[in-house]
């Protein structure tokens, strides 16, 4: 199954208050495992970053000023996506910010019954634990080293490895018992068996006759029950 890992980097947290969406990273995964294919575009938001958020994803309104806007973009967006389902972390958020821009641009809105939002699915996994990307990917072994800032594209790739763990993972455990256990099997040798004619035990003569004197002493047998 087809399915699109997405996250957004914004100028603050209300679109309904004119923020506006900097950054958006898409990985394409297959059966929850990435394929290599991304879409990768920052974007002009046409208004000044906020030192608040530059400070969260590094994008200054400098960097930012000769980035194309989002309707310049738009048509690239929703080929990549499709209608594929949306991995999004807290998917509320990302999609109303891209609900915003498509609004903006005259395009219709995404559903979003088409968004698998993975924070809902972590807090039910580990209940009362913190559910927030960088948790998750400490707790599930996700390399965090080489973020420095959020980035759309590294925290969608990122989220990917950690949706996989809440998938159930690649299960290494099983693949090493049954390479264990092939190995075993090639290390077997083959075991020689000698054939042995089957032995006869007959009852001597003496041992029929204390049989019998046995079975007189018996009252009334079941087997003569009927005769």
């Amino acid at each position: 199954m087809r399915e699109i890992v997405l996250d957004t980097e914004t100028t603050g947290f209300d679109p309904l208050q004119g923020d506006r969406m900097v950054e958006v990273g898409c990985v394409e995964i297959f059966n929850h495992l990435p394929t290599g294919q991304v879409f990768h575009r920052y974007f002009n938001p046409e208004r000044d970053v906020p030192d608040a958020a530059a400070n969260v994803h590094g994008l200054t309104t400098e960097f930012l000023s000769d980035k194309p806007i989002f309707a310049q973009e738009v048509d690239s967006f929703l080929d990549f996506i499709g209608d594929s389902p949306l991995v999004i972390h807290n998917a509320p958020f990302d999609m109303g910010f891209i609900n915003a821009e498509l609004t903006r641009t005259g395009f219709r809105n995404l559903s979003m019954a088409r968004a698998v939002d993975t924070l809902p699915m972590a807090r039910r996994m580990f209940p009362g634990a913190p559910a927030s990307l960088d948790a998750l990917c400490k707790r599930f072994g996700v390399d965090l080293s080489v973020r420095e800032f959020h980035g759309a594209l590294l925290d969608a790739r990122l989220l990917a490895e950690v949706y996989l763990e809440l998938q159930g993972g690649r299960q290494p455990g099983l693949n090493m018992v049954s390479q264990s256990a092939s190995s075993q099997e090639e290390r077997q040798e083959p075991i020689s068996r000698v054939f042995r004619e089957p032995r006869s035990f007959t009852a001597s003569h003496e041992e029929e006759r204390a049989h019998e004197a046995f079975m007189e002493k018996i009252k009334n047998p079941l087997w003569n029950t009927g005769r």
